[in-house]
């Protein structure tokens, strides 16, 4: 009997409605223990089902909580989805979704104690659950009350809804009807105590029917201690062997039968039959289902029993459990638990575990097991490196908490050079300690040059890999600098280790930028790089400004990527992807990358890279023209950037608010926010972006006459061109065409061969234009055409509407194209590409991570936008757009 929950009844009943009508949708209900979140549950699933609904339920299990996908087992068995360690959360949570979906018919999906689940079980639930839309399922989850909970479920974004005591009347009306016949001084004592808790209420009364009034003694226990207690006292009635099976299973991290008896009997030394199970069934302790799994009738029971136990015992059942277990992976933690002492045999085996659960991105279980390993270990140094491992999981989680208490207890004499400098970037990120720069490099040197003395390339490479972007933003000191670049070149790999390619990019992107430009071409089309080397390259060919390498790196990377759903790198890529997009001048495609990124950074916990991400959606919109988009994305970045000390980074702060200037018609203001790149006493100063920024430097100083600083600045930056950069070529292309004031300057510039639409278009327009003020009008329209045409392509519509009015003032006029994208969502501008380019519904699905439904649905919402009524229409459409 449920009473008092009018409201959240009405709750789950129009998420009923909705999953019904074709709207999926999650709701979390939350409160303390015994609360009647299970209660409302079990009623929902009641009604669904006689809803015609198909229900399906799994729940969190507290001795399960560091075994991926514990949580799903039940709900991935009841579709069929084969899970194992190796498995993405995110591809899992798509392949969920199109199972859960497949029927057509409406779906519940019944989830408790989600504060128990295995991160990797959680990962992939709230992702399937956050793309619920067109899909008819209802996903319901039950959550006790905690910090640790409230930190979940405010990263995940999904709706709660949280349940609070019951009143006094509902509270004695629920104590009549189950101990009936309470004298009013023991109901008013049970009422008192459990203070509007339906459980309490329930055992509290029962207890006190039972035993009368010193069943409720002592009362200053907080509530859940007392029903642990309670549920405590029911197990001390029963049989020592049945309750030594309750405590193995209350352990165990699995719930097969079989399994729980064959470990009860090695701990016990005795005998154990199917029948010593039963007493716990006769007083509903525990089920065993048609399956032959045990099932705790509360989760309080397994808290009490655990609770109940002595250290010894717990140890001795979890050896039992680790000498029973088949899978490795359990094995490992029982082992883990029942260990008494230092055992560096098995703390290496717990690294492992580790580095895989990484590898994953089951960050929560990396984190535990490298912690649990560093106890495990002989040698302070062991211990040190391993909670540093810890802290650093930690922090890609995104779990700041876990990140600084570790920190504390890693004193720096335990850590090796390497992980000095960790520990040193860490405390920065997460004490405030401030940005360092380049400070800790000479660590970072000093370890690399060791390992590549003792041989350890792989090693060398990596840490190398680890701290290459922060070099590349930091630009250390021209000494620290030599000895990064000469320890890079002595780790003893091939000249084209796309690893070694990337670091030397980013670590010299002058110095070796025309080396890297090679080798990077040869290995684009080689298909030799994994999608990591692949991603670690489009970060390097950004470094050097060879965007359209870095744009195809990128793309190849992302597809296995999504393939793979490593969600983390992922995000990166996508958000640098389109960084080089729309310094390409491709606003459309920078915009749809920026925003996915940025979803799936705050998904993964990437939370570094959002400054960037708000970044390249502003520079995305002041290239379209929205100069108040451009501004709104460059102050939120600004606003994150100055405190943490990220100074370097303001240099795309001044690009983006230089750029829309610019777009907004203003050169003087653009050429003054541009040049303060340039300049080393400037906070926003950066050597390497002001290579990739000449050209739009240039464009202000022609349109405010700042032409002889321009020329100063020109000439400074010509002898860094033999590195080759793609981006400085074009930007001291177009300087020289501006400077030369001529047409022979222009069309020297034109002559050559000009990689990028938008470079070219750019010159087109500038070179139009001085012929229109030559007066030669018949001249420049066909340049000041082709420009507006490739910026209409592009999405660049503030330089094609600037060529359209050219074109206007030398007679000729140019309508602007009709902007039918301009009402797509970025999501349905790309789902409306990758229709356009072929992919079916399930291949965007997939590589998207929503349900092919939900494709299907935002199809049927493009189509009216485009003004179009079938999938054969939309590459004209877009053409056209």
């Amino acid at each position: 009997m449920i009473r008092g929950r009018r409201a959240e009844i009405e709750a789950l009943t129009a998420l009923l409605d909705a999953a019904c009508a074709g709207t999926g949708g999650a709701l979390v209900l939350r409160g303390e223990a015994g609360i009647g979140k299970s209660a409302l549950l079990e009623q929902t699933a009641a009604a669904a089902g006689g809803r015609g609904f198909r229900v399906l339920g799994t729940a969190g299990v507290q001795a399960e909580v560091l075994i991926p996908y514990a949580g799903l087992d039940r709900l991935t068995r009841a579709l069929a989805l084969p899970t194992g360690p190796a498995t993405q959360p995110y591809r899992l949570a798509t392949a969920l979704l199109e199972a859960l979906g497949a029927a057509g018919d409406p779906v519940l999906v019944a989830v408790e104690d989600v504060q128990w689940l295995d991160e990797a079980s959680w990962a992939a639930l709230a992702f399937a659950a956050r793309r619920l839309g067109a899909d008819p399922i209802a996903i319901v989850l039950t959550a006790r009350d905690g910090d640790d909970v409230s930190g979940r479920l405010a990263a995940a974004g999904l709706a709660e809804r949280r349940l609070e005591s019951l009143g006094p009347d509902d509270s004695a009306a629920l104590l009549a009807a189950v101990a009936p016949g309470l004298s009013p001084v023991l109901a008013a004592r049970v009422l008192e105590q459990a203070a509007g808790n339906p459980l309490g209420l329930v055992e509290l009364g029962m207890a006190a029917s039972r035993g009368g009034g010193a069943a409720l003694l002592p009362a200053r226990l907080p509530l859940s201690e007392r029903l642990e207690r309670t549920f405590a006292g029911l197990v001390a009635e029963l049989p020592p062997i049945t309750r030594g099976l309750l405590l193995v299973a209350a352990l165990d991290d699995g719930d097969d039968f079989d399994e729980l008896i064959g470990a009860c009997a090695r701990m016990t030394g005795a005998p154990v039959v199917a029948d010593d199970i039963e007493p716990a069934v006769t007083t509903r302790l525990v089920r065993v289902d048609d399956q032959f799994r045990v099932r705790f009738r509360h989760p309080l029971l397994r808290s009490a029993l655990r609770q109940a136990a002595t250290v010894a015992q717990r140890r001795r059942a979890h050896a039992a459990l680790a000498g029973t277990v088949a899978d490795p992976e359990r094995r490992v933690w029982h082992r883990a638990a029942a260990a008494a002492g230092a055992d560096e045999a098995l703390a290496r085996e717990l690294t492992e575990t580790a580095r895989r659960a990484q590898h994953r991105q089951a960050a929560t279980i990396a984190v535990e097991a490298f912690e649990r390993a560093a106890r495990l270990s002989a040698e302070p140094g062991a211990r040190g490196g391993r909670l540093l491992a810890a802290a650093n999981a930690a922090a890609e989680q995104g779990d700041p908490a876990t990140v600084v208490r570790l920190l504390a207890e890693v004193p720096e004499q335990w850590l090796s050079a390497t992980d000095r400098a960790w520990h040193g970037l860490l405390r920065e990120v997460f004490l405030g300690t401030g940005w360092s720069g380049g400070d800790r490099f000479a660590s970072f040197v000093e370890a690399v040059e060791t390992m590549c003395r003792e041989g350890d390339t792989d090693m060398a490479l990596e840490s190398l890999l680890a701290i290459c972007l922060r070099v590349y933003w930091t630009v250390p000191d021209p000494e620290t600098a030599g000895r990064l670049l000469a320890a890079a070149e002595s780790v003893g790999v091939p000249p084209g280790d796309p690893r070694l390619v990337a670091v030397l990019a980013q670590v010299a992107p002058v110095a070796r930028g025309a080396f890297c430009l090679k080798q990077m071409r040869t290995l684009r089309t080689s298909g030799e790089a994994n999608p990591r080397e692949l991603f670690e390259l489009g970060l390097g060919a950004g470094a050097i400004g060879a965007f359209s390498l870095g744009v195809s790196f990128h793309a190849a990377a992302q597809v296995e990527l999504r393939a793979q759903g490593r969600i983390g790198l992922l995000a990166k890529s996508l958000v640098s992807h389109a960084l080089q997009a729309a310094h390409l001048g491709d606003a459309r495609t920078a915009l749809g990358l920026a925003a996915e990124g940025e979803q799936l950074v705050a998904e993964s916990g990437e939370r570094n890279w959002l400054p960037t991400a708000w970044i390249v959606s502003g520079f995305a919109e002041a290239l379209r023209g929205d100069v108040a988009a451009a501004h709104r994305h460059a102050d939120q970045a600004e606003a994150v950037l100055m405190p943490g000390g990220r100074h370097p980074l303001l240099a795309l702060v001044r690009q983006v608010r230089g750029t829309a200037a610019l777009a907004a018609g203003r050169p003087g203001e653009a050429f003054r926010e541009l040049r303060r790149v340039y300049d080393p006493a400037d906070a926003g100063h950066h050597g390497h972006t002001r290579l990739m920024l000449l050209g739009f430097l240039a464009e202000a100083a022609l349109g405010c006459g700042e032409l002889d600083e321009l020329r100063r600045l020109a000439g400074e930056m010509a002898p860094l061109g033999a590195g080759r950069s793609p981006a400085l070529l074009a930007g001291l292309r177009f300087a020289r065409a501006v400077l030369g004031d001529s047409a022979e300057s222009f069309a020297e510039a034109l002559a050559e061969d000009v990689e990028w639409p938008f470079e070219r278009a750019r010159l087109e327009l500038a070179y139009g234009v001085w012929l229109r003020r030559q007066r030669r009008a018949a001249e420049c329209r066909p340049l000041l055409r082709a420009a507006a045409d490739t910026f209409d392509a592009l999405g660049a519509t503030a330089w094609a509407d600037r060529a359209r009015a050219e074109l206007r003032a030398s007679g000729e006029t140019l309508r602007r194209p009709a902007e039918a994208a301009q009402g797509l969502t970025p999501q349905e501008l790309q789902i409306a590409r990758l229709a356009a380019d072929g992919l079916s519904n399930k291949d965007i699905a997939d590589r998207l991570f929503l349900s092919p439904r939900t494709v299907t649905t935002h199809l049927s919402r493009i189509y009216p936008k485009l003004g179009i009524r079938s999938r054969g229409e939309l590459s004209r459409a877009l053409r056209t757009a």
